[in-house]
């Protein structure tokens, strides 16, 4: 059965990582003076190259994780230690200023510097490694079909939300303007610091469960 309040729930952890409003500026400035055609090819395909990668980690992570022989509990305090440097950055404008400099070094690195689906939009501007630790925080919990089915329905809503993010991408830089942006960095940082700690927690609380058990 479909969990709402899980919906809700991953879909704002994964909206905090994922962070659409934060990458639209990025993505535009890379299409900047590329036809509208070529801008629509490229919003497509980093969410799908993005989505791709997300997806084959939901469902495969844990038998992975598994194979190397990696507990939930380390993996929650990992992703959460992850989780908190990310909202520190964000909080203090680090993460945007980080994303501006790889948007330059794409241009310098890649052979065509129009095509930047796979790097740096796909990865790891929307497939980071904190998109992924979030993710696989969020299938650990050893959730029914029906919980897997409303986490995965939340990253195809955020990936949806990045991909019009990018399509007006150009249109939302300006309406949004970039003191309204940088409040809302620093909003979305102290959300995810709380839940980062959250993940810690929990982490911190089964290990000692487990040693006492």
């Amino acid at each position: 059965m479909f969990n709402l309040e899980l919906f809700m729930s991953a879909f704002a952890v994964l909206f905090v990582i994922i962070d659409p409003p934060g990458c639209a500026p990025i993505f535009a400035t890379l299409t900047q003076g590329t036809s509208r055609r070529h801008q629509r090819v490229m919003a497509f395909k980093s969410v799908a190259v993005a989505a791709a990668i997300l997806f084959l980690f939901a469902l495969f992570g844990e038998q992975l994780f598994k194979a190397l022989h990696i507990d939930y509990d380390a993996l929650r305090i990992a992703g959460g230690i992850m989780l908190f440097i990310i909202a520190l950055q964000m909080v203090f404008e680090k993460r945007t200023e980080q994303r501006e400099h790889r948007a330059e070094e794409a241009l310098e690195i890649i052979d065509d510097p129009e095509d930047i689906s796979v790097f740096p939009m796909g990865i790891p501007m929307i497939a980071g490694p904190g998109t992924i630790a979030s993710l696989l925080l969020l299938m650990s919990e050893d959730p029914s079909f029906g919980d897997q089915i409303s986490i995965l329905a939340a990253l195809t809503a955020v990936l949806l939300f990045s991909l019009l993010s990018f399509l007006v991408a150009g249109w939302l830089m300006k309406i949004m303007g970039k003191t309204f942006t940088n409040v809302l960095t620093r909003v979305l940082g102290f959300l995810l610091a709380t839940l980062a700690a959250q993940f810690v927690i929990d982490g911190v609380l089964g290990a000692l469960s487990g040693i006492a058990g």
